[in-house]
């Protein structure tokens, strides 16, 4: 039993393949719902309209704390295949909606799928490489994983431009599930034995024996690095929320039709996909707080420069700045976390924040739609576009380097 990525080469490139497919099952919501929920179901409001957003980010942030003690208690592999088999009825509900109601309840079971599967796959690409490779590792998993809802938002938005916005789009989702939970089943591995070939070299660590109470205020305030994670991945999914929900109705109300609205919505999971596999690696080699801090003001800049865009150049260049910052910080943040964890109890401290991060999403459609409401789609991204600055400053004052990890808690 070896730690290490070229030690577990296989295994660890099936679990991007494995999280690409949990991607691409939420990306194929990106482009089309918002549009749907416009055209077909004739919501009142903006907030009404992101209601599937809140119910998905809630859900899964919940599922996000259990997610990682189950991976713990009972191991990887059972809580991957139960992520996918929650995720399977969700194309099908989309596809047959008769009300808005089906939609929030799918997104509620999307939230599940997410929770069980995309946490499962962080954490067993940590227990495989170690932590020497742990930004790297990170970077591939979240590439893979935006990556694939970059493809699945513009490959969405391309077929509903040519055969409309309902079933066909969502074929693609039935095929991402039936194929995720097939690998799945028949071909991922568990990862137990890797964390306890790790766990042999900490035995008289003091940190080993903590509590889920105690995981969770450390992540959540007693610990600075571990809550300065926290919130910045809660606002980096607030600004994602708004992103989801308000990008595609932002740019169709600029004259652009589907097909274009889903290559515009497409740029920034696609810069920050493939931006990750550059970013997780730099990480390890530069530390994550500077990267973090970064991304996070780059982010904001982004949205500074889609909100004051009326053109197809102006906003495709703010959603690849917006996209790039994330990339700077989105697997740099999972890293911290995991730099800091005991192995014992690293499934628990990332379902913390994983928790907090997700909740992310609620809170961000909420607001936006609020703001969008009472006010305009463009103050809706501005003040996110403040929010998101202001938590970079906070990580750069409050966030103590991570890399290389020290064992002993502040």
């Amino acid at each position: 039993m070896r730690l290490g990525l070229r030690e577990n080469l296989p295994q660890f490139a099936l679990l991007v393949g494995v999280n690409a497919l949990v991607g691409g099952l939420v990306g194929q919501e990106r482009t089309v719902l918002p549009l749907l929920a416009e055209s077909e179901f004739n919501l009142p409001g903006y907030t009404a309209m992101l209601t599937f957003i809140a119910a998905f980010g809630f859900t899964k942030a919940v599922v996000n704390y259990f997610a990682g003690a189950l991976a713990d208690r009972f191991g990887r592999k059972p809580v991957l295949i139960a992520g996918w088999l929650f995720g399977l009825p969700v194309p099908l509900m989309l596809i047959f909606a008769p009300t808005w109601g089906w939609v929030v309840a799918a997104n509620v079971l999307l939230g599940i799928n997410q929770g069980l599967a995309w946490s499962v796959t962080v954490i067993m690409k940590i227990d495989l490489v170690g932590p020497l490779r742990r930004g790297t590792a990170m970077g591939f998993n979240e590439a893979a994983g935006y990556g694939a809802v970059a493809v699945a938002a513009w490959a969405t938005g391309w077929i509903a431009e040519t055969a409309g916005l309902r079933p066909a789009p969502f074929f693609l989702g039935l095929a991402f599930a039936g194929l995720g939970l097939g690998l799945s089943l028949l071909f991922v591995r568990e990862t137990a034995d890797h964390v306890a070939h790790e766990v042999a070299d900490l035995e008289h660590d003091i940190n080993a024996g903590l509590t889920a109470g105690q995981v969770f205020t450390l992540a959540t305030w007693r610990n600075r690095s571990l809550s300065a994670a926290s919130q910045a991945g809660l606002v980096n999914n607030l600004n994602e929320g708004m992103a989801w929900g308000l990008f595609p109705l932002y740019f169709a109300q600029g004259g652009l039709d589907v097909g274009t609205v889903g290559l515009l919505v497409a740029i920034a999971p696609a810069v920050w996909g493939v931006g990750q596999l550059l970013t997780g690696a730099l990480s390890d080699r530069v530390g994550r707080k500077s990267l973090i801090a970064a991304g996070q003001l780059t982010e904001a800049a982004g949205l500074f420069v889609v909100a004051a865009g009326d053109t197809f150049g102006v906003w495709a260049a703010g959603s690849a700045l917006f996209g790039a910052g994330t990339a700077m910080a989105y697997p740099t943040l999972i890293a911290a976390v995991g730099d800091v964890a005991h192995p014992r109890w690293r499934g628990a401290a990332i379902g913390v924040y994983r928790l907090w991060r997700d909740l992310g999403f609620a809170i961000g459609a909420v607001l936006a739609g609020a703001l969008a409401d009472l006010y305009s789609l463009t103050t809706a991204i501005l003040v996110v576009a403040a929010i998101t600055a202001a938590s970079g400053l906070d990580v750069s004052l409050r966030m103590a380097e991570t890399h290389p990890r020290q064992t002993q808690l502040p």
